[in-house]
């Protein structure tokens, strides 16, 4: 009886170790705070919670359990109680949450990584879906040509891949970091992306950050808004970055390179206040290089 019980306990730790786990952080002290007004929830310490997160996360990894990150949204739970009737002040209910996070939210698998590497990262991912969901809406939202038919979103899209492909080329060895900033109306996009130079000279980046910042370049293509986007290289050796930009030109649907001043006073300038900022040293700030048009325009 002994053996059959031990071995029907290594049969659940087997199985045990091929269902993945969710795990759902309150990232953000304002939505721990929300959370503590239930009397189910048992934290009181924000700094408190994020250190038993760490430590839960690390217990699965060593029963070598795959464990995905998502961010527990406050709010947003409050609204998936509202409309699947539930009482939010249950357990029942988060773990309800936790689980459609798993197929609707964001999540990245834990690798190890401390709590304060692994919340940034769940931020930038989180930030990067939802700039693409908002992208994807802008451009399905574009129609067709009224002359030709053609899909506006698409050939917007294919505009923009092409326009990141061209800067990234021109841009050379090195690690770059793009920011693009789109004044979709009402919906303003700023996403960013780190490419990374490889030692056999090609380029690496997050496919869904890629991706995320193409959409969001799409969709200022596809309404005609204004933005820009700027492309900031590593010295590495030289310990100079170099800074270059460009803003979306609306009438050709392209990038216009910024000269050096406009880049200088684009980067010198606080976005919310619009007063000066003092330059940062070791960086040069040079103008943005020309990409050849692809020729015609979105709207016929």
């Amino acid at each position: 009886m002994a053996h059959t019980r031990s071995r029907k306990r290594r049969r659940g730790r087997t199985l045990r170790r091929e269902v993945p786990s969710i795990v759902a952080v309150l990232a953000d002290e304002s939505h721990f705070a929300r959370m503590r007004a239930y009397g189910s929830f048992a934290f009181d310490d924000h700094a408190v919670y994020l250190r038993q997160l760490e430590g839960l996360l690390r217990a699965l990894t060593a029963q070598q359990i795959h464990a995905r990150v998502a961010l527990f949204d406050s709010v947003d739970y409050e609204l998936f109680c509202q409309e699947e009737r539930l009482d939010p002040d249950t357990p029942e209910s988060r773990a309800r949450y936790v689980a459609q996070l798993a197929t609707a939210g964001t999540t990245l698998p834990y690798q190890g990584q401390g709590i304060g590497q692994l919340l940034p990262q769940l931020r930038d991912a989180h930030a990067c879906r939802v700039t693409w969901q908002t992208g994807a809406e802008v451009l399905a939202r574009a129609g067709a040509c009224a002359r030709c038919g053609a899909d506006i979103g698409k050939a917007a899209f294919d505009r923009a891949a092409r326009a990141v492909t061209l800067l990234l080329e021109e841009a050379g060895d090195g690690n770059h970091h793009l920011v693009a900033s789109v004044a979709v109306p009402g919906a303003p996009l700023v996403t960013a992306l780190d490419v990374r130079g490889t030692s056999q000279g090609r380029l690496h980046a997050h496919e869904s950050a890629a991706l995320a910042l193409t959409t969001a370049l799409a969709a200022g293509f596809a309404t005609a808004a204004a933005g820009g986007l700027v492309l900031r290289t590593d010295g590495e050796g030289s310990g100079q970055d170099v800074v270059r930009g460009w803003s979306l030109a609306p009438r050709r649907c392209w990038l216009r390179p910024l000269s050096a001043s406009e880049v200088f006073s684009a980067y010198c300038t606080d976005p919310v206040t619009r007063e000066p900022v003092a330059p940062e040293p070791g960086v040069d700030h040079a103008p943005g290089f020309d990409l050849p048009h692809p020729g015609g325009g979105l709207h016929c």
